[in-house]
């Protein structure tokens, strides 16, 4: 027995409830979006400056790194009535934060290995010509690592999408994505439901493909860069 068509509606039926429920579905996108978005710059701030102090000062990485990962390991989503309390149910920031926490480790993560993953070669080299720790820093190990950085910021992208819309289901603005998608659910409007799932996939589409533009132009005189 498949499933019933009342649950996963035929695409027609989807596509149709996208055109009725047009108005309803652009606000709720610029909503989330914003969201998203607040959720994503937030994130990869954060995550940058923690691994540029982490990489700075390797002792305050090896004591901070298992900490990182620990909390890491807590479902984000738990803390999403944590953040509702703290900033009020319908405020936009309960759901920021949400998709800043998302954004904020594999930023973290991939930023400090590339940072930390210059060849020794190179470093011998700047030491060759007397450079300070700081102008190594600075001038090989940050450029190094911004193909790492724009991996991550890609994979944040798309968390910060998840988070946001995730965030909408335990309290949000009554236009927004996460809100229409769990009311419709509620109602049994599936098809409607879908249409808000597919905006929001867009919506993550979109943030990722800006992202990758951004590398683009940003690092294109980069060998990773040029290879692709």
């Amino acid at each position: 027995a498949g499933i019933e068509s009342f649950l996963l509606p035929r695409f027609s039926d989807v596509m149709d409830a996208l055109w009725t429920e047009r108005d309803a579905l652009r606000t709720g996108a610029w909503i989330t979006f914003k969201e998203a978005l607040g959720g994503l710059l937030l994130g990869s701030v954060a995550g940058i400056a923690g691994a540029l102090a982490l990489a700075r000062w390797r002792p305050l990485g090896s004591a901070l790194m298992p900490y990182f990962i620990a909390a890491n390991a807590v479902p984000v989503i738990a803390f999403a009535p944590v953040t509702n309390a703290w900033f009020g149910t319908l405020s936009p920031w309960s759901k920021i934060v949400i998709a800043a926490v998302l954004c904020f480790f594999p930023v973290l993560v991939n930023t400090l290995r590339g940072l930390t993953s210059v060849h020794p070669s190179s470093v011998e080299l700047m030491h060759s010509y007397a450079a300070s720790e700081r102008a190594t820093f600075w001038k090989l190990r940050i450029p190094a690592s911004m193909p790492f950085v724009f991996t991550a910021l890609k994979v944040a992208a798309v968390l910060a999408m998840i988070g946001a819309v995730v965030g909408d289901f335990f309290g949000g603005s009554t236009e927004a994505l996460g809100v229409a998608i769990q009311s419709s659910v509620a109602l049994s409007r599936y098809e409607v439901a879908w249409a808000a799932i597919l905006v929001a996939s867009l919506l993550g589409i979109v943030l990722y493909s800006a992202v990758a533009l951004l590398e683009r132009v940003l690092i294109r005189w980069h060998p990773a860069a040029r290879d692709d």
